[in-house]
C-alpha cells in the first residue's frame, strides 16, 4: 500500500503526494500510516525545512475511504487519529496544494497548514454532521477561529460544499492557482519557507497556531465523541447509505 503514498525529498522539502487517483486519493490506514511515518522522519532530519502535501490525478483526497475505515473502527485506535495529532503537532511548516476533491479531512488538515493554495477546480466540504458523526482533526475549534462562528455553523452543520473563491474569501486557503503550475507553484512556497532561519519559523509559527495544548484537548474531545457516534444506528445507517450510493 506504501505506493499509494510516494514520498520524496526535493531539496530541502519533504513532498508528500497522495497516489491513489482512482478513489480520489481516499485515505486508508496503510496510507495514513506513511504519511505519519514521512512526518515523523522529516522532523528528525535537521536538513528537511519544510513539509508539501498534494494529490494526484486532479484530486487532493476525498476523505477517509468509509469501507476501510470502518473495517478497522473496532481496532483500539484510529490511523486517521494518529494522523491528525501528527499534523497538530508538527514541527516543520507545512504547504498544501489542493486540487479538486478536499472533502472532510482533506478540508480540516488544511488548518493545520501554513500555507495552502488551491487550483479553481477546488472544493472543499466537511460531511461529517451527514455521516452521523461529529467534526475531527480540531475542526469545532479552529473553523469558527478561522471564520467566525455563523459561518462555521454554516460549513459544519449544514455541510455543503464550498468552492476555492469561498474558500480564499474566508483565508481558508492563501490564493488561487492555475492547476497547470500549482504543484509548482506551492513547492516554490515551501522551498521559501525552508530556506528562512529555522528557529524564527519555528518559533513565529508556534506563536501563529496559538494554544497547541488546547487544540490537541479539543481533538481528543472531537475523538471520543467519534468514537461514541461510530457505533451508533444513526452514523451506521448514515454510513451505509453513502457507500451504497458511491458504488
Amino acid at each position: 500500500m506504501s505506493e499509494l503514498v510516494t514520498i520524496r525529498r526535493e531539496g530541502a522539502v519533504e513532498r508528500i503526494t497522495l497516489a491513489r487517483p482512482d478513489k480520489k486519493n481516499a485515505l486508508t490506514t496503510a496510507m495514513y500510516q506513511r504519511m505519519i511515518e514521512a512526518i515523523s522522519l522529516a522532523q528528525t532530519d535537521s536538513s528537511c525545512g519544510a513539509i508539501l502535501i498534494e494529490g494526484s490525478g486532479g484530486s487532493f483526497t476525498a476523505g477517509n475511504d468509509i469501507a476501510d475505515f470502518l473495517s478497522h473502527a473496532g481496532q483500539g485506535g484510529f490511523a486517521a487519529l494518529d494522523f491528525v495529532r501528527a499534523i497538530a503537532r508538527c514541527e516543520l511548516p507545512l504547504v498544501a496544494a489542493v486540487e479538486g476533491v478536499a472533502v472532510g479531512i482533506g478540508t480540516t488538515m488544511l488548518f493545520h497548514c501554513d500555507l495552502v493554495y488551491a487550483a479553481p477546480s477546488a472544493f472543499f466540504r466537511m460531511p461529517f454532521v451527514d455521516l452521523g458523526l461529529v467534526p475531527e482533526a480540531a475542526a469545532s475549534l479552529l473553523v469558527p477561529a478561522r471564520v467566525g462562528r455563523v459561518t462555521a455553523s454554516e460549513l459544519l452543520l449544514l455541510g455543503e460544499s464550498f468552492d476555492a473563491e469561498r474558500a480564499r474569501d474566508l483565508g481558508i486557503i492563501n490564493d488561487i492557482v492555475p492547476a497547470a503550475s500549482l504543484s509548482a507553484h506551492a513547492m516554490q512556497r515551501a522551498t521559501a519557507l525552508a530556506a528562512k532561519p529555522r528557529m524564527a519559523v519555528h518559533l513565529t509559527r508556534k506563536l501563529l497556531r496559538g494554544d497547541e495544548e488546547a487544540i490537541l484537548a479539543r481533538i481528543e474531545d472531537e475523538a471520543r465523541i467519534f468514537t461514541e457516534r461510530l457505533q451508533s444506528p444513526e452514523a451506521r445507517q448514515a454510513m451505509t447509505a453513502f457507500m451504497t450510493k458511491s458504488k
